[in-house]
């Protein structure tokens, strides 16, 4: 029996293009280079009649269907509506006239025309004039006050990249840390789980440890009675004791030992601090919950507190500098909270912070740990002057770009702990800038004071978004993490005994023949934070840093194999 063939029973499809699309594809060679065969006579009085029908009513295709019509034109990414475009242009961005200001998230105009963008004080929502005269502010006035300086010294900013490695990491930075005791010790963890330890003044000297964690490396911190060992939280459920000598690890809590059971039991490992004076490291899971593990026994000491709403992440914790039991949280569930640790149990917080986004970050001021700087998804930093006054609402508001999407660390604004007046915070931007038609994202320093923007720092051969930056407790030495490469930026001035100096050194790691992807930055393997999604498979090129005119010399080494 001869085989049976089945009747097409699909209707047509016919394609409405806009008049770009119709001008671009009336030619013939067009066609035959998107592949389409053209029609032949008797098709094209079938679409052609189909086109025709209308309502349906009048003469139907020989199918007896009626046609199904797509529509090629441009519409905006945003709304999803015709007539305009929303995204990046070059270095330009341009927003969508149906949504609010990117920038502020206010409506009535783009970003372009934002006024928090051009104005000087990037937005600076002023302080309400408060009188408060409890005895917390009192004792604020005459104990803590006194040790801020009257006169607020004029600030170093390091603005000039003198040394680098590029593609140290095989994934991209999210942590950075400086040893507590060796000025020129740099360590960072990466979405992969790998610690690396890194000699900025020999530039060479580098190590990776790889088998440390198996997901990404959230938050280190140094044990401070031993300097040679330190304490990493990892998004696999577990805290490590890391040995830098020798690279061996030991685990302290594991919140997974039956191993992959679905995300609703997977717990993750994100803020994390340590309390010196109790010798616990405090750290909190993605569920709102807070653990202690005791150093001297390195065991999990008490239960779990729910320190946040069930269900969301603390994605940072803090322990004030002058006054150990004051515990700062932060998390997904839009709040920040300080806590008492001698009192530490569920809704026992002290104060609450309310935000209207995600909190990325929340710290107390480095000396006098009297004033809190926040980080939140809604484009603002937000200053509390006194913790002892009123926290019903923040001293001031600063609007900034850092409002981010997927494939990037979290912005994190920190403070300078050098500053004695407390007033200096930096921190990465997401919007590009046009830099003599380069789209770079500069670091940017701003005065917590007043808002004003102290300097915005950046380099032309830099063109990766920056969103780790860790600014060196004792040397104006500012870190940065972008993508997988690691930079240190000095202030563009050197004596005359350093002129004789190699100053700009930069070792640059792997194939140096990969091609670079174009836009944002060159690490095309980068998922989200949580590692859902797999990577395109683009490769990578290196970045090649230019020497510019400079009394110091530009040494390039190019370290293939070397880890």
């Amino acid at each position: 029996m001869a085989p049976r063939t089945r009747r097409n029973a699909f209707p047509k499809v016919v394609i409405e293009r806009d008049s770009e699309s119709e001008q671009s594809s009336s030619s013939s060679d067009d066609d035959d280079d998107n592949g389409e065969e053209p029609l032949s006579d008797s098709e094209g009085e079938e679409v052609v009649a189909a086109a025709a029908a209308g309502s349906g009513k009048e003469e139907k295709m020989k199918k007896g269907k009626a046609p199904i019509t797509i529509s090629l034109k441009k519409v905006c990414k945003v709304c999803k509506k015709p007539g305009h475009e929303a995204g990046f242009k070059g270095a330009t961005y341009v927003d969508c006239p149906m949504k609010p200001c990117f920038l502020c998230k206010m409506p009535g105009h783009t970003t372009m025309s934002c006024p928090h963008r051009v104005a000087t004080e990037h937005g600076v929502i002023p302080a309400p004039l408060r009188s408060t005269h409890s005895p917390l502010e009192y004792v604020f006035q005459r104990q803590l006050r006194p040790k801020i300086p009257p006169i607020k010294p004029a600030h170093v900013i390091p603005n000039q990249v003198c040394c680098a490695v590029i593609r140290y990491h095989s994934r991209r930075v999210t942590c950075l840390e400086f040893h507590p005791t060796k000025n020129n010790i740099l360590l960072s963890g990466d979405k992969k789980g790998q610690v690396g330890i890194w000699d900025f003044e020999k530039v060479h000297e580098k190590m990776v440890y790889g088998n440390i964690h198996t997901c990404i490396v959230n938050n280190m911190r140094f044990n401070p009675v031993n300097d040679g060992t330190i304490y990493a939280a990892s998004s696999d459920g577990t805290i490590s004791c890391i040995d830098l000598e020798t690279g061996l690890s030991s685990s302290l809590m594991n919140l997974n030992p039956d191993g992959w059971q679905g995300p609703n039991t997977w717990r993750m490992l994100y803020g994390m601090d340590i309390n010196s004076e109790k010798s616990v490291v405090l750290v909190a899971d993605n569920f709102g919950f807070l653990y202690m593990v005791d150093t001297r026994s390195n065991h999990k000491t008490g239960d779990a507190i729910m320190v946040h709403k069930k269900g969301s992440k603390v994605v940072g914790l803090h322990c004030n500098p002058v006054h150990p039991e004051l515990l700062l949280s932060c998390g997904n569930d839009h709040f920040a909270r300080i806590w008492d640790m001698r009192r530490l149990e569920a809704r026992s917080a002290l104060h609450e912070l309310p935000h209207k986004r995600v909190v990325n970050s929340a710290y107390f001021s480095p000396l006098t740990g009297c004033k809190i700087l926040t980080t939140a998804q809604d484009n603002r930093l937000r200053v509390w002057d006194s913790i002892f006054g009123d926290l019903d609402s923040p001293s001031r508001e600063i609007v900034h770009s850092h409002d981010f999407n997927r494939h990037l660390t979290p912005f994190r604004g920190e403070w300078d702990p050098k500053d004695p007046s407390e007033s200096l915070a930096v921190i990465g931007r997401y919007i590009s800038e046009n830099f003599n038609g380069a789209a770079l994202h500069p670091i940017d320093f701003i005065d917590t004071s007043n808002g004003q923007l102290v300097a915005e720092v950046m380099d032309p051969n830099i063109t990766t978004i920056t969103p780790v930056n860790k600014l060196h407790p004792r040397d104006d030495v500012l870190a940065s993490g972008s993508s997988r490469s690691l930079f240190i930026w000095r202030p563009n001035w050197t004596s005359e005994a350093e002129e004789q100096k190699d100053e700009r050194r930069i070792v640059i790691c792997g194939n140096a023949e990969k091609t670079r992807k174009k836009g944002f930055g060159d690490d095309s393997d980068d998922d989200d934070m949580d590692g859902g999604f797999k990577s395109k498979g683009k490769k990578t090129k290196s970045l090649k840093l230019e020497v510019r005119e400079s009394k110091s010399a530009l040494v390039i080494a190019k370290a293939n194999g070397e880890t």
